[in-house]
């Protein structure tokens, strides 16, 4: 870990904590507990909007194997939810920031068959479609917060909320024109030139080979579209988690204010990707929305940690399956039965 995850770590830990002494750790927990197995339920229903995340990378892959596994083999679909499963865990329990998870899901892809250049490629355009996509559900947030914020003074979190989709908007922007400027290229120029000493040319010819392939997967402009589609589709069906969470907790809402507390609380959260995990600003998020749909503070610091609870819940097994997975791939390897990857 490097000292600046370090200090956002500790600076998001304290925060977290922070909030749960001021609403009173007893009350929070007595809430938590409250919805029982419904946890394991909520953890269940994320795999419907883990399948559709797994649609946008799929259908941007190319219907393909590498030429050392069998010719014109389609990838299976359960390849692609195996990465993106593995990817979130990695993204939700590792202090990795939001790197972490893209980096695992290429690898994963990978190993299974998919040539490194191509695996990379639909995991960067799929990783921009959902952001763009969080952003349009982000503002339909808006929208709806409007409408609640013109029956109360709550100018000052709808300000929030806007700098917190302004943030992501800027970084999605910034994202995607590095992309089309040859962003993997030029990141190992600058890499090359700061660490030097060695031969980056074989490294060089695959980053540009990757950044081809970016270039070339969004010139087919109907598997993007169909990518952020699966994306936005994901974003939408997660507010289901939302309404059950509340309603095993003893809060139920409705599905309106389930989904302002979404697609309002990812956006918060997403703004602050640099902490890992976005402790402390998720929950932070959650009791500045809670006014709007009469939520008590107790109910809104619970809903965070069933979310973490779920994140828990299945990111562990996930992380536990890619150390198996890696330990077998490193086996293979090691007995020549594994292909190069190009």
């Amino acid at each position: 870990m490097t000292r600046a995850a370090l200090i956002l770590l500790s600076i998001g830990t304290a925060l977290f904590v922070g909030l749960l002494a001021w609403q009173g750790f007893g009350s929070v927990a007595s809430t938590l507990l409250a919805a029982g197995w419904g946890l394991a339920l909520v953890a269940a229903f994320h795999v419907v909007p883990l399948a559709l995340d797994a649609g946008a990378i799929s259908t941007l892959l190319p219907r393909h194997r590498d030429n050392n596994a069998q010719a014109h083999e389609p990838l299976p679909v359960r390849d692609a939810l195996f990465a993106r499963w593995i990817g979130e865990s990695v993204n939700s329990l590792l202090p990795a920031g939001q790197i972490g998870g893209p980096v695992v899901m290429v690898r994963q892809l990978s190993q299974r068959g998919m040539r490194m250049r191509d695996a990379a490629a639909a995991i960067t355009v799929s990783t921009t479609a959902q952001a763009l996509a969080q952003i349009i559900f982000a503002l339909f947030g808006l929208l709806m917060f409007g409408a609640y914020a013109a029956h109360g003074a709550l100018h000052d979190l709808r300000t929030a909320t806007l700098i917190a989709t302004a943030v992501l908007g800027g970084m999605i922007v910034g994202f995607y024109y590095a992309q089309r400027r040859g962003l993997f290229g030029r990141l190992l120029g600058v890499l090359s030139k700061v660490f030097g000493k060695r031969d980056w040319s074989g490294l060089m010819t695959r980053a540009e080979a990757v950044d081809a392939a970016v270039q070339a997967m969004y010139r087919e402009r109907a598997r993007v579209a169909a990518s952020f589609a699966f994306s936005l589709a994901g974003w939408i069906v997660g507010t289901v988690e939302v309404w059950l969470a509340l309603r095993f907790l003893g809060h139920p809402v409705d599905w309106v204010d389930a989904l302002l507390l979404e697609s309002l609380g990812q956006a918060i959260r997403g703004a602050a990707f640099m902490i890992p995990g976005s402790l402390g600003v998720q929950e932070g998020g959650y009791l500045l929305l809670a006014p709007l749909v009469g939520l008590p503070p107790d109910a809104a610091l619970a809903l965070s940690l069933a979310k973490r609870a779920r994140e828990i819940l299945l990111g562990l097994p996930g992380l536990l399956v890619l150390h198996f997975s890696e330990r077998s791939w490193q086996r293979r390897r090691a007995l020549g039965r594994v292909p190069a990857v190009d």
